[in-house]
């Protein structure tokens, strides 16, 4: 039988982080019977593959699955294969465009190489809900939907304001927070995770469990994580996003660069840090010591420690040292695809905003324009501001964009 720890320090280590437990009282109760029976309890999140690959923000949900993980709680990973093809209306004011079953699939495949670094791949249930909806009938459906009214769907914050601007619902975007509820009746979720922004699906599988005689889940929500700019959320469309498969030391380059204010969330969303220990490294640690320990476990979380270590090195000859480091990533751009017109003839004449995106240093041109009107753009250590900058003779350059470095080869 499995030995659980005492509830009030699983719930120490369960509550970091976190925005809300719906509700508190009822999640004691089940630890309790948990440790009494040596039942683990069955902690549910699903993800819709709706995009090829996931940033840190993505993170914050997995990284608190680990956590039951490590208390020894049965973790149940969801693919919403199903789910994924309505598309979540959460903090949408206009309706999502359909997927196709191949690309949820294409995403989904992508997800799990991702999700493994954080949870272990032998201890998690997997699982796609495409599993019981590819089953249900029309009268299944009928029968689902009648357990919610029109009235209690438009209490939904987006769907309510969507009618109030009166902006179009698509029927299908309705039956979203019920097909995310009725999972959790289908997996006998006694717990489910979400972001603050999925509260109400979140609640709506309590009310379905209990229509059906299950007893209901406790919700748990862990907040949106800021971004680098620490006011936006993260998103790669904002150019403030991490992603968990960039090169090492662009990670712990962007990682380095957030501010010492927003290393302590970072700290409590993205790492297994206990409470007590940052508490401890707020007091006695320097804030340049911390952010780099920060930068490397969370590199080391997706790569490995070598990559961390050498990550760790390159930075310092890179910003402290004054540097060139080691290893900086290679990339190649078609010139045909940056050039401008050169009327001096002196040299090659680039679009810089399109080189700097071609290069993968911003999430797109006008976020590489925004990031070079900042000065945040340098061309073999020269900053540049203008839109078209000249290369002289050489077809191999270091752009550097923030933190971020590589060496572009124009071919």
């Amino acid at each position: 039988m499995p030995t659980f720890a005492p509830v009030d320090e699983q719930l120490t280590y369960i509550k970091k982080g976190s925005a809300e437990i719906v509700k508190e009282s009822e999640l004691r109760t089940k630890l309790e019977k948990s440790r009494a029976s040596g039942k683990p309890l069955r902690v549910k999140a699903g993800f819709d593959p709706t995009a090829p690959d996931l940033h840190l923000g993505h993170t914050v949900l997995l990284r608190k699955l680990k956590h039951f993980q490590d208390l020894g709680h049965t973790v149940i990973f969801l693919i919403g294969d199903f789910t994924g093809m309505i598309g979540d209306p959460t903090g949408r004011s206009v309706t999502r465009p359909a997927l196709t079953s191949e690309e949820i699939m294409r995403n989904a495949k992508t997800y799990m190489a991702q999700v493994y670094k954080i949870l272990d791949s032998h201890k998690t249930e997997t699982r796609f809900n495409s599993e019981w909806f590819d089953k249900m009938k029309s009268a299944d459906w009928i029968r689902l939907a009648a357990k919610v009214t029109v009235s209690q769907m438009l209490e939904r914050e987006d769907f309510h304001k969507r009618f109030q601007d009166e902006k179009p619902i698509a029927m299908h975007e309705l039956l979203y927070p019920l097909a995310q509820g009725y999972d959790s009746v289908m997996l006998q979720a006694d717990v489910e995770l979400g972001g603050t922004d999925q509260k109400f699906n979140l609640l709506m599988g309590r009310e379905l469990q209990r229509s059906n005689g299950q007893e209901s889940q406790v919700v748990l929500t862990m907040p949106i994580l800021e971004g680098l700019d620490g006011v936006q959320k993260m998103s790669k469309s904002l150019g403030n996003a991490i992603g968990i498969q960039e090169a090492p030391v662009d990670m712990y380059g962007k990682l380095m660069s957030i501010s010492d204010e927003m290393m302590w969330r970072y700290y409590e969303l993205l790492t297994d840090v206990q409470v007590a220990e940052i508490e401890k490294l707020k007091r006695e640690a320097h804030p340049m010591q911390a952010k780099k320990d920060l930068a490397q476990r969370i590199v080391k979380d997706f790569h490995s420690a070598d990559a961390a270590a050498k990550a760790n090195e390159d930075w310092a000859k890179q910003f402290q040292k004054n540097e060139a480091p080691e290893s900086i990533e290679q990339v190649e751009v078609r010139l045909d695809d940056i050039k401008a017109s050169d009327p001096s003839g002196e040299g090659i004449s680039v679009r810089i905003d399109k080189l700097v995106h071609r290069a993968g240093l911003a999430s797109s041109a006008t976020d590489a324009q925004r990031r070079r009107e900042q000065g945040g753009v340098r061309v073999n250590g020269e900053t540049v501001t203008n839109p078209v900058f000249a290369i002289k003779a050489q077809k191999e350059i270091d752009l550097r964009v923030g933190k971020g470095i590589r060496r572009v080869r124009l071919v």
